[in-house]
């Protein structure tokens, strides 16, 4: 691990772990039939919010599946067992939410490693994916229909901005099962490999965006996410005042430079030299 400062780091039996400068997070466990993870929840947090002020040299995020599936869901065996229901929801909806919070404060690219199922909070999570890479193995489901429960870890924010709303509307209300294919089709995954190639191609597809320009890919992040509050002048005023920003910072400066040199540029080198 390579950080900054001396922040804490995750055991070696943690579901998060770095690697380089890419972030990975087992976010299921295969011992609880790959449900989602309460320690990956916690520690993830305590990593991206470590991220998010600096502490880690971390450029990219991927979250994976520490058994078959990407995600199943939450642990609906724990939710039976609760001695009150409700309470115990909100406890696991919140530190949840906590963690989705978390991974959007790190400002950093996200990968998701969708091999297997993503159901319920599975998929909640790949819909925050930046870029989605599944198999022909991979399906997709609400699930929370199923259970008589409701949508958490921002699913009916997500998915209608990308589907579009009644295509969201049909694939929630109707608890459908989304093939990888028509995950691809609709805009939830970005890619396709085959099945055995997800993780490794997840972390090489992280890799590449790691050694990226750091500060144009957390600024596009941004255009992209505030676009849908803009008006189309807005936007341009925005983009113009980013693209400007960029071309004086070190990774735009070095870009730049190797274009015209006709060299790869390195980014890494423009950033360390500059701290």
């Amino acid at each position: 691990m390579t950080a900054t400062t001396n922040s804490s780091t995750p055991p070696p039996t943690s579901p998060v772990s770095i690697s380089g400068e890419v972030l990975t997070i087992a976010v299921s466990s295969a011992a609880a039939g790959t449900s989602l993870d309460d320690v990956a929840l916690v520690e993830g947090a305590r990593v991206l919010n470590e991220v998010a002020r600096g502490e880690h040299n971390v450029g990219a995020i991927v979250l994976t599946g520490s058994g078959p599936n990407f995600c199943a869901g939450g642990n609906v065996r724990a939710f039976a067992g609760a001695e009150h229901r409700p309470t115990y929801l909100r406890e696991i909806a919140d530190t949840f939410h906590t963690f989705v919070n978390a991974l959007v404060g790190a400002d950093r690219p996200v990968v998701a490693a969708v091999k297997g199922w993503a159901a319920g909070a599975g998929m909640s999570l790949v819909l925050h994916a930046d870029v989605a890479i599944g198999g022909a193995g991979t399906n997709l489901r609400p699930a929370y229909g199923g259970i008589g429960l409701t949508p958490d870890g921002g699913m009916t924010w997500t998915l209608p901005r990308i589907v579009g709303v009644a295509r969201a509307r049909d694939i929630i209300l109707t608890n459908r099962v989304v093939s990888a294919d028509d995950a691809l089709a609709m805009g939830i995954l970005s890619r396709l490999v085959d099945d055995a190639e997800v993780e490794s191609q997840a972390q090489a597809v992280a890799a590449q965006l790691a050694a990226g320009p750091r500060a144009a890919f957390v600024a596009t992040r941004r255009l992209l996410t505030d676009s849908a509050q803009r008006s189309l002048p807005e936007q341009l005023l925005a983009e113009a005042a980013s693209i400007s920003t960029r071309s004086g910072e070190p990774e735009g400066t070095e870009g730049v430079d190797a274009f015209i040199g006709k060299r790869a540029p390195d980014f890494a080198a423009a950033r360390n030299a500059a701290r």
